[in-house]
């Protein structure tokens, strides 16, 4: 039975959303532990252990591999044993995480050994990430019902975005007043204060039911994943290559691009959370992929810092929705017993963009300059919005259908 039913009509709204911020909490803490060394690591491994900058992104980039493997596990495990185990783990793991990047730091003239520690740090965040961030959602899912899923994914992406955009600056900080070992001491220590939290909640169930294999799963999600991939391009674009973009015009503060993108991106989320429950995830994706067309190619044809902060905007007003959006769609084309694997199969998507294009922008830039990127990205997010609409012909209208019958009969 869902949370609605249990509760008075008036303040159900506010219990709903208490119960979903109480399962969300877990990836602001994850990711808030993966924001604080951001900024800081590529530098500790260049200049500290003197590594090449091919190697110190090599070392960063190990952590989306390990989310990027551990996506699908992440989902069934999430199935079968229950989200809370899921998350306890990821918690677990997450701790694990920080100690080793606390023991590279104390050895850093064995640089080999420090960074076999930080790479054993950055495989571990990435197999927490998947499991605390999949457990989440399958958390809050279960405890107030499937109806209010776009609302759950809307507030773990708030808390994913809110996290690393604290821990970011937060890492700096504290990397400059005391050292690169107080990064790894308070990622441990927010894992180990989170996960009594974890255990004191109450638990949901594992659903009970026909398991599909990954590849039926992934079969399904695999026309929304491809749209959420085209849509991330645009936000990977953004958040790669606007520095070396201001810079290429001879702009300053291109730092305030990516602060305008992620204050427009929570708050579109915060306004219009509902949208997807009123007017369906087709319909919001669509609007949404258009708005983020817009704002690329206003970044493309910008010749004003202005006009590149109008499209950041834009950019990230559109992108904000279209996670869970799409993803709501993708989780009602399996049971219920199958929504963790729909979600980790729906997730391997938005990796996936991410971590092309870095290599595939760059090789766009070298050929045509930066601001071919965001054109790239802009078409992108038209062919998006144009596959979105296929989903919709096909599944939508008869799903609208079937919800007015519904109406009228109630």
């Amino acid at each position: 039975m869902s949370l609605p039913s249990l509760v008075p009509h008036r303040g159900r709204r506010f219990a709903v959303t208490a119960r979903i911020l109480s399962a969300v909490v877990f990836s602001f803490v994850c990711y808030l532990c993966i924001g604080i060394p951001l900024a800081v690591l590529p530098g500790f491994a260049h200049l500290d252990l003197g590594y090449s900058t091919i190697v110190a992104g090599l070392a960063v980039s190990a952590q989306y591999l390990a989310t990027l493997l551990s996506r699908p596990h992440a989902g069934r495990m999430a199935d079968a044993m229950g989200p809370k185990r899921t998350v306890v783990a990821g918690l677990i793991v997450l701790a694990i995480s920080g100690l080793f990047l606390a023991l590279a730091a104390l050895v850093p003239k064995i640089p080999a050994l420090s960074l076999a520690l930080i790479l054993l740090s950055r495989l571990g965040l990435g197999f927490a990430e998947s499991w605390v961030s999949t457990g989440s959602i399958t958390w809050g899912i279960g405890g107030i019902g499937g109806e209010h899923t776009a609302r759950v994914i809307s507030w773990n992406g708030i808390a994913t975005y809110g996290g690393i955009a604290l821990g970011a600056p937060l890492g700096v900080t504290l990397a400059r007043d005391h050292g690169f070992i107080s990064l790894g001491i308070l990622t441990f220590a927010l894992a180990l204060v989170a996960l009594p939290l974890a255990l004191a909640k109450a638990r949901v169930a594992p659903s009970h039911g026909e398991r599909l294999p990954f590849k039926s799963v992934l079969s399904r999600v695999m026309p929304y994943g491809a749209g959420l991939a085209l849509a991330s391009i645009g936000f990977g674009s953004l958040s790669t290559f606007v520095a070396l973009y201001y810079a290429s015009r001879g702009w300053a503060d291109a730092a305030l691009s990516l602060s305008i993108f992620g204050g427009c991106f929570i708050g579109i989320r915060l306004v219009f959370g509902n949208a997807i429950d009123r007017f369906g995830g087709y319909r919001v994706a669509i609007a949404s992929l258009f708005v983020e067309c817009l704002g690329l190619l206003l970044l493309w044809q910008g010749t004003t810092p202005h006009a590149a902060l109008a499209g950041a905007a834009l950019t990230g007003a559109g992108f904000a929705l279209v996670f869970p959006a799409l993803g709501v769609e993708a989780v009602g084309r399996v049971s219920t017993h199958n929504r963790g694997a729909a979600l980790g199969a729906y997730s391997v998507f938005l990796d996936v963009a991410l971590g092309l294009t870095g290599p595939v922008g760059g090789w766009v830039a070298g050929l045509y300059d930066y601001p071919a990127i965001f054109l790239l990205a802009g078409f992108a997010a038209l062919a998006a919005m144009f596959l979105a609409t296929s989903l919709y012909l096909r599944f939508g209208r008869d799903r609208n259908v079937r919800d007015n019958q519904v109406d009228a009969r109630a």
